[in-house]
């Protein structure tokens, strides 16, 4: 028998006109370059994207088309999350801290026919342009300058709108954005969002046992907007007119803090590095901020240390630990106890806000293990997977991958994790020697292969190590050729001209020869327990060179 509800399309124009129509006045704060501050609302945002749909289809933006974007957390970047997928479009956030290779390889393959990027960001452009294929590029003036003739001026193109704008007949299973993977294990790629999964992943972030968002809120997301889709906050805040609150390129403790005290900021989000650093700022400038009680950071990218969980909470600041992947439009758990769990001692609390969490609403998980399916003990692990309706069920124009899904059609996270029979996940290796520094991923192998490929380098292995700022950062273990030298900095230097400097290994440790297991492959693990005390900030005894690329 079929059903007697209406066909209504789930799709993100919807909510654009909730926004502009429900919440015309509620404020949209941006932080420019210059930190001054600029003030909008959601009415001047309604104007702004259907305008910028109007300016992409005069350009000849036609159904389908990535349109990328290289910008800063701001108001203008907003608008292009909605303005793009309003005009019939993907927009397609660039990550700023890939190297310029990586860009143009992921311009290339995701097939963008447009950019709109900040001026402050043009020599990055610059470094990239020469290996893409962009027809027309827009030009953001937030500096005030003039824009280049070669380029499209963002906001002429906006003053020309006639406010004729008819939204295409979308389809909610239609792609709406697509970020890329950080390349950890082999090339990026890509996952296109459709507009129903980034619609039921918004409602989602409205429930009580997920971030509870609501009009009342007021968010300040310093987690980039080129990250997963900044987890969601751009498009669920306009579903409930949340006040937003952009930072900027100021991501200093200091700065985010005088914002989240200026502006009345009740959740902020970004990762680990991020939150450790407020933590010291708060403590080393005690009383020195008015924040708002209850103040929610919700903290994703690592798992944070529990350590950190409790010093914030001295503060009366609480910390959130969501958990999801890019293939998980981002968020697939969040991590709050129980009310049952209101009567355990602190100690015990403690342990479970420093877990992934339970599962969002329509997010299905399970562990698997050699045999099948494990149980939810807390005890055995397992790889974990999912599904759901905003999980990616492939890789954009990638037909070869298709490895990371079960034949089943559950995705694999190649993480290994624990369940509890509350359904509390708790990760507790990765399946890949992949490195997690404030937040975002370095693939050791891609540095492995790099490295060798120096002549006086016989064999390398990169591991994680602790460091204090950015929990993990990568160490390079060298074998040099019988007879040859080569030192770090000529190491160093050689990986410069491929990768991001944030992905170069702070430390070089040359050895005699790297253990291998029974069937050839490099014992990681017993370099990790050789290496486990070497902090990455210090120089040591084991005669390595130790560079902070990330400062």
């Amino acid at each position: 028998m079929n059903a007697t509800m209406m066909p209504y399309p789930l799709t993100l124009t919807h909510i654009l006109e909730r926004s502009g129509k429900l919440f015309p006045k509620t404020a949209i704060v941006s932080r420019m370059p210059d930190r001054s501050l600029q003030r909008h609302t959601y009415d001047d945002f309604y104007r702004h994207a259907r305008a910028l749909a109007e300016g992409l289809i005069r350009l000849g933006l036609v159904r389908g088309d990535r349109v990328a974007t290289l910008m800063l957390n701001h108001y203008f970047h907003l608008g292009a999350y909605f303005g793009i997928p309003a005009a019939g479009g993907v927009v397609h956030t660039l990550n700023l801290r890939l190297a310029p290779m990586d860009l143009s390889f992921i311009e290339n393959h995701a097939g963008d026919r447009f950019l709109t990027v900040d001026d402050v960001l043009l020599p990055l452009y610059e470094k990239m342009r020469a290996g893409t294929k962009f027809e027309r590029v827009i030009v953001v003036p937030l500096t005030g300058q003039p824009v280049a003739k070669e380029f499209v001026d963002c906001e002429a193109l906006l003053r020309e709108s006639v406010n004729d704008l008819t939204y295409p007949d979308l389809d909610e299973r239609e792609g709406a954005a697509m970020c890329y993977t950080s390349g950890t294990t082999g090339v990026p790629k890509g996952v296109l969002y459709s507009h129903r999964a980034l619609v039921l992943h918004s409602l989602a972030m409205l429930f009580a046992d997920c971030a509870a968002l609501a009009e009342r809120d007021v968010i300040l997301p310093v987690v980039p907007m080129f990250h997963a889709n900044a987890w969601g906050l751009p498009f669920a805040a306009p579903l409930v007119g949340a006040r937003l609150v952009f930072p900027g390129p100021h991501l200093d403790p200091e700065s985010l803090l005088d914002l989240a005290e200026q502006e009345r900021v009740t959740i902020a989000a970004g990762v680990p590095t991020v939150m450790m650093g407020i933590a010291d700022a708060v403590e080393k400038y005690a009383g020195r901020w008015k924040l708002l009680p209850g103040l929610r950071l919700m903290v994703g990218g690592a798992a944070p240390p529990e350590a950190l969980i409790r010093r914030l909470d001295k503060h009366g600041i609480r910390l959130v630990h969501a958990w999801g992947m890019t293939e998980a439009t981002p968020l697939a758990t969040w991590c709050n106890p129980m009310p049952q769990m209101e009567c355990w001692d602190a100690d015990a609390k403690y342990e479970v806000r420093s877990r992934q969490g339970r599962p969002l609403p329509f997010v299905d998980l399970r562990g698997v293990g050699a045999e099948g399916e494990v149980p939810w003990d807390g005890k055995t692990p397992g790889e974990l997977q999912l599904r759901g309706p905003w999980i990616a069920s492939s890789y954009f124009n990638s037909p070869d991958e298709q490895s990371k899904w079960s034949d089943d059609g559950w995705f694999r996270t190649g993480d290994v994790a624990t369940i509890d029979p509350d359904g509390y996940v708790r990760i507790r290796d990765r399946s890949k020697d992949i490195i997690k520094s404030g937040g975002e991923w370095i693939s050791s192998v891609d540095l492995e292969n790099a490295l060798m490929a120096h002549p006086a380098v016989a064999e390398a292995a990169v591991i994680a190590v602790f460091h204090p700022k950015w929990q993990e950062r990568p160490l390079a273990v060298v074998v040099l050729r019988e007879g040859v030298t080569a030192t770090a900095q000529e190491l160093r230097e050689l990986l410069a001209d491929r990768f991001a400097r944030w992905q170069i290994p702070n430390a070089f440790v040359f050895v005699q020869e790297i253990p291998h297991t029974s069937t050839g492959k490099m014992f990681k693990a017993q370099l990790r327990e050789r290496f486990k005390d070497l902090s990455a900030d210090a120089e040591s005894h084991f005669a390595c060179r130790c560079l902070d690329t990330m400062a």
